[in-house]
Protein backbone atom coordinates (compact mmCIF):
# COMPACT_ATOMS: atom_id res chain seq x y z
CA UNK A 1 0.00 0.00 0.00
CA UNK A 2 1.36 3.50 -0.88
CA UNK A 3 2.57 5.50 1.97
CA UNK A 4 0.46 8.28 3.54
CA UNK A 5 2.66 11.68 4.20
CA UNK A 6 1.80 14.59 5.95
CA UNK A 7 3.14 18.05 5.49
CA UNK A 8 2.90 18.90 8.78
CA UNK A 9 4.96 15.75 9.78
CA UNK A 10 8.18 16.48 7.64
CA UNK A 11 9.37 19.56 10.18
CA UNK A 12 8.77 17.42 13.45
CA UNK A 13 11.01 14.89 11.13
CA UNK A 14 13.66 17.32 10.63
CA UNK A 15 14.15 18.12 14.28
CA UNK A 16 13.61 15.08 15.69
CA UNK A 17 16.34 13.99 13.13
CA UNK A 18 18.88 16.95 14.28
CA UNK A 19 18.36 16.43 18.11
CA UNK A 20 19.23 12.75 17.53
CA UNK A 21 22.26 13.10 14.83
CA UNK A 22 23.52 15.26 17.78
CA UNK A 23 23.56 13.20 20.63
CA UNK A 24 24.71 10.43 19.10
CA UNK A 25 26.60 11.17 15.61
CA UNK A 26 25.92 9.73 12.23
CA UNK A 27 27.39 6.05 12.12
CA UNK A 28 25.67 5.23 16.07
CA UNK A 29 21.85 6.79 14.67
CA UNK A 30 19.49 4.19 13.78
CA UNK A 31 16.41 4.86 11.23
CA UNK A 32 14.77 3.55 14.54
CA UNK A 33 15.80 5.87 17.25
CA UNK A 34 14.20 8.86 15.60
CA UNK A 35 11.45 6.54 14.73
CA UNK A 36 10.69 6.11 18.52
CA UNK A 37 11.93 9.72 19.41
CA UNK A 38 8.64 10.58 16.62
CA UNK A 39 6.67 7.52 18.84
CA UNK A 40 6.01 6.09 14.94
CA UNK A 41 6.83 3.08 12.88
CA UNK A 42 9.98 2.81 11.80
CA UNK A 43 8.72 2.50 7.83
CA UNK A 44 7.21 6.14 8.21
CA UNK A 45 10.22 7.44 7.50
CA UNK A 46 10.71 5.86 4.62
CA UNK A 47 7.90 7.46 3.21
CA UNK A 48 9.74 11.21 3.56
CA UNK A 49 13.73 10.13 2.94
CA UNK A 50 14.87 7.06 0.88
CA UNK A 51 17.79 5.90 4.01
CA UNK A 52 19.77 7.64 6.66
CA UNK A 53 22.49 9.32 4.27
CA UNK A 54 18.85 11.34 3.01
CA UNK A 55 17.58 11.91 6.23
CA UNK A 56 20.72 13.85 7.59
CA UNK A 57 21.12 15.52 3.96
CA UNK A 58 17.39 16.74 4.68
CA UNK A 59 18.44 17.79 8.27
CA UNK A 60 21.25 19.87 6.52
CA UNK A 61 18.72 21.81 4.36
CA UNK A 62 15.84 21.91 5.61
CA UNK A 63 16.16 21.87 10.28
CA UNK A 64 17.14 25.58 10.15
CA UNK A 65 14.24 26.92 8.07
CA UNK A 66 16.60 28.72 4.99
CA UNK A 67 15.28 26.55 2.63
CA UNK A 68 11.87 25.88 1.90
CA UNK A 69 10.77 21.87 2.66
CA UNK A 70 9.99 19.65 -0.21
CA UNK A 71 6.47 19.53 -1.14
CA UNK A 72 4.90 16.14 -1.13
CA UNK A 73 5.33 15.24 -4.45
CA UNK A 74 8.58 15.40 -3.99
CA UNK A 75 9.01 13.13 -1.38
CA UNK A 76 10.89 11.05 -0.12
CA UNK A 77 13.73 12.94 -0.48
CA UNK A 78 16.49 10.62 -2.55
CA UNK A 79 19.45 8.79 -1.66
CA UNK A 80 22.28 10.96 -2.16
CA UNK A 81 25.48 10.44 -4.47
CA UNK A 82 29.40 10.01 -3.45
CA UNK A 83 30.24 13.73 -2.36
CA UNK A 84 26.65 15.17 -2.58
CA UNK A 85 26.67 16.30 0.83
CA UNK A 86 30.11 17.52 0.76
CA UNK A 87 28.85 19.70 -2.29
CA UNK A 88 26.01 20.92 -0.50
CA UNK A 89 27.79 21.84 2.80
CA UNK A 90 30.59 24.06 0.76
CA UNK A 91 27.94 25.18 -1.17
CA UNK A 92 25.95 27.16 1.83
CA UNK A 93 29.20 27.89 2.93
CA UNK A 94 29.87 29.79 0.04
CA UNK A 95 27.20 31.53 -0.42
CA UNK A 96 27.26 32.58 3.07
CA UNK A 97 31.10 33.75 3.45
CA UNK A 98 30.10 35.72 0.19
CA UNK A 99 27.70 37.95 1.94
CA UNK A 100 29.53 38.48 4.94
CA UNK A 101 30.49 41.83 6.08
CA UNK A 102 33.63 41.05 6.62
CA UNK A 103 34.29 40.22 2.92
CA UNK A 104 32.83 43.39 1.77
CA UNK A 105 34.87 45.39 4.17
CA UNK A 106 38.06 44.02 3.40
CA UNK A 107 37.13 44.77 -0.01
CA UNK A 108 36.16 48.42 -0.32
CA UNK A 109 37.39 51.24 1.35
CA UNK A 110 36.75 52.12 5.12
CA UNK A 111 34.12 54.65 5.26
CA UNK A 112 33.34 54.60 9.00
CA UNK A 113 35.15 54.34 12.00
CA UNK A 114 36.87 51.09 12.25
CA UNK A 115 35.06 50.89 16.16
CA UNK A 116 31.42 50.74 14.06
CA UNK A 117 33.00 48.53 11.26
CA UNK A 118 34.45 45.94 13.80
CA UNK A 119 31.07 45.94 15.58
CA UNK A 120 29.30 45.41 12.19
CA UNK A 121 31.39 42.74 11.54
CA UNK A 122 31.29 40.90 14.65
CA UNK A 123 27.67 41.19 14.64
CA UNK A 124 26.81 40.28 11.58
CA UNK A 125 29.19 36.74 11.71
CA UNK A 126 27.13 36.29 15.00
CA UNK A 127 23.50 36.54 13.50
CA UNK A 128 24.80 34.18 10.80
CA UNK A 129 26.38 31.23 12.77
CA UNK A 130 22.87 31.78 14.88
CA UNK A 131 20.46 31.60 11.66
CA UNK A 132 22.50 28.16 10.90
CA UNK A 133 22.59 26.75 14.48
CA UNK A 134 21.51 23.38 13.70
CA UNK A 135 23.25 22.63 10.57
CA UNK A 136 26.22 23.46 12.12
CA UNK A 137 26.02 21.59 15.22
CA UNK A 138 24.92 18.87 12.91
CA UNK A 139 28.03 18.59 10.79
CA UNK A 140 30.48 19.19 13.56
CA UNK A 141 28.92 16.07 15.56
CA UNK A 142 29.16 14.14 12.39
CA UNK A 143 32.01 15.11 9.90
CA UNK A 144 34.51 13.05 11.97
CA UNK A 145 32.40 10.39 11.00
CA UNK A 146 32.38 11.31 7.31
CA UNK A 147 35.54 12.31 5.64
CA UNK A 148 34.39 13.67 2.18
CA UNK A 149 32.49 15.72 5.39
CA UNK A 150 35.46 16.55 7.33
CA UNK A 151 37.85 17.56 5.11
CA UNK A 152 35.21 20.33 3.89
CA UNK A 153 34.05 21.46 7.34
CA UNK A 154 37.40 21.04 9.42
CA UNK A 155 39.61 21.90 6.32
CA UNK A 156 38.48 24.86 3.90
CA UNK A 157 35.34 26.34 6.13
CA UNK A 158 36.66 27.12 9.03
CA UNK A 159 40.22 27.71 7.94
CA UNK A 160 39.09 30.03 5.76
CA UNK A 161 37.37 31.81 7.79
CA UNK A 162 39.79 32.31 10.72
CA UNK A 163 42.31 33.12 7.63
CA UNK A 164 39.72 36.13 6.01
CA UNK A 165 39.50 38.00 9.99
CA UNK A 166 43.13 37.55 10.70
CA UNK A 167 43.78 39.68 7.40
CA UNK A 168 41.37 41.94 7.91
CA UNK A 169 42.91 42.57 11.57
CA UNK A 170 46.49 42.59 10.23
CA UNK A 171 45.38 44.83 7.72
CA UNK A 172 43.41 47.10 10.19
CA UNK A 173 46.33 46.93 12.72
CA UNK A 174 48.84 48.30 10.21
CA UNK A 175 46.93 51.90 10.17
CA UNK A 176 47.17 51.66 13.67
CA UNK A 177 43.29 51.75 14.21
CA UNK A 178 43.52 47.69 15.83
CA UNK A 179 45.66 46.76 18.26
CA UNK A 180 46.20 43.21 18.47
CA UNK A 181 46.65 41.26 22.06
CA UNK A 182 48.41 38.32 20.38
CA UNK A 183 49.17 36.84 16.98
CA UNK A 184 46.51 37.41 14.30
CA UNK A 185 45.31 34.04 14.24
CA UNK A 186 44.93 33.50 17.79
CA UNK A 187 42.53 36.60 18.23
CA UNK A 188 40.65 35.56 14.65
CA UNK A 189 39.97 32.47 16.11
CA UNK A 190 38.91 33.15 19.87
CA UNK A 191 36.99 35.92 17.87
CA UNK A 192 35.28 33.16 15.56
CA UNK A 193 35.07 30.98 18.39
CA UNK A 194 33.59 33.04 20.78
CA UNK A 195 30.50 33.51 18.80
CA UNK A 196 29.96 29.68 17.81
CA UNK A 197 30.17 29.27 21.39
CA UNK A 198 27.15 31.34 22.16
CA UNK A 199 25.64 31.30 18.69
CA UNK A 200 25.56 27.16 18.16
CA UNK A 201 27.09 25.07 21.34
CA UNK A 202 25.29 26.65 24.28
CA UNK A 203 22.14 25.39 22.62
CA UNK A 204 22.81 22.06 23.37
CA UNK A 205 25.02 22.54 26.55
CA UNK A 206 23.57 19.83 28.86
CA UNK A 207 24.62 22.09 31.79
CA UNK A 208 23.34 25.36 30.70
CA UNK A 209 19.88 26.70 29.95
CA UNK A 210 18.67 26.97 26.42
CA UNK A 211 16.57 29.86 26.93
CA UNK A 212 19.54 32.27 25.93
CA UNK A 213 19.20 35.66 25.14
CA UNK A 214 17.70 36.26 21.40
CA UNK A 215 20.52 36.47 18.84
CA UNK A 216 20.10 40.22 18.47
CA UNK A 217 20.89 40.68 22.16
CA UNK A 218 24.09 38.47 22.43
CA UNK A 219 25.40 39.90 19.23
CA UNK A 220 25.34 43.24 20.01
CA UNK A 221 26.82 41.98 23.27
CA UNK A 222 30.07 40.21 21.98
CA UNK A 223 30.43 43.05 19.69
CA UNK A 224 30.64 45.21 22.39
CA UNK A 225 33.07 43.04 24.52
CA UNK A 226 35.39 42.28 21.70
CA UNK A 227 35.20 45.10 19.88
CA UNK A 228 36.57 47.02 23.15
CA UNK A 229 38.87 45.01 23.83
CA UNK A 230 40.76 45.18 19.81
CA UNK A 231 40.15 49.32 18.67
CA UNK A 232 42.61 51.81 19.87
CA UNK A 233 42.17 55.71 20.54
CA UNK A 234 42.63 56.70 16.56
CA UNK A 235 40.02 53.62 15.39
CA UNK A 236 37.12 55.30 17.35
CA UNK A 237 37.42 58.11 14.73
Amino acid sequence: MPRVRSAEFFPRLMSAAAETFIAHGFQRTQMQDVADALGVAKGTLYGYVENKAALLAAVVRYADGVEQPPGLSELPVPALAEGELAALVTDRLGREVAELRLVKAMAGRRRQPVADELTGVITDLYQRLARHRVSIKLVDRCAPELPELGEVWFGTGRSELVSALTDYLARRAATGVVRLPGPGPVVARTILETCVLWAVHLHWDPAGDRELPPPDTMAAALAGLLTHGLVSTRGQT
